[in-house]
């Protein structure tokens, strides 16, 4: 599940009411809360948030208002933003034209192949100036860069040698978005700022 970070600290007390106090033990993606009955939740720090030794530090990060890289790409498709909390004073999406699939055999379908792989690299070509216009001027004032969409896609604007300062800022959080628009972007928003929690119920007893 997904929690705004303003939530941590009730979704944390529920946890506690529903299983008993927990254990809290740090890991790498962020706590580890054991409860007396077996329950467990994994509380996955949001990107770019400081890391946290105790509950109340974590709870207090990740409350903390971050400005974070948005890069969004999918097909023809790009959206880039810079969030400041949950604002995104920054935002821009451009899209162009990529042939779809086509069931035609034989030299159509190598037409096609070869037009719709030009139109590809064109639109990810697009993406990576956005990126240079919107994203690289802002690269040392970022705290994370927050990619979602085509896996492939996202790596390919981001091989681009200028966006190498980007690049290593990049969480590794993927956002699974659609074809992006501005309200996909806004909902990416909320999406990189949130707590990802894992939770596994205690399991039940074997009877004899």
């Amino acid at each position: 599940m997904e929690v705004d970070p303003g939530r941590a600290a009730r979704w944390v007390a529920g946890f506690a009411d529903r299983h008993g106090p927990p254990t809290v033990d740090v890991q790498e993606y962020g706590l580890l809360l054991s409860a007396p009955d077996g329950a467990t939740a994994e509380l996955h720090a949001p990107p770019g948030s400081s890391p946290a030794t105790d509950l109340a530090g974590f709870v207090a990060a990740v409350t903390v208002p971050r400005r974070l890289g948005l890069l969004l790409v999918r097909k023809g498709a790009v959206a880039v933003g810079i969030a400041e909390g949950e604002r995104l004073p920054v935002h821009k999406v451009d899209t162009r034209y990529v042939q779809g699939r086509t069931a035609a055999g034989g030299w159509s379908q190598q037409r096609f192949a070869r037009r719709r792989d030009n139109q590809t690299k064109a639109a990810l070509a697009d993406a990576v100036e956005l990126a240079v216009r919107l994203l690289l001027p802002a690269v040392d004032r970022l705290d994370a860069l927050v990619a979602g969409g085509d896996r492939r896609a996202v790596d390919t604007v981001l091989a681009d040698r200028r966006l190498a300062p980007l690049a290593a800022l990049r969480a590794d959080r993927l956002l699974d978005v659609p074809e992006p628009r501005h309200a996909v972007l806004l909902a990416a928003v909320a999406a990189a700022r949130a707590v990802r929690i894992l939770v596994r119920e205690p399991q039940p007893e074997v009877g004899r």
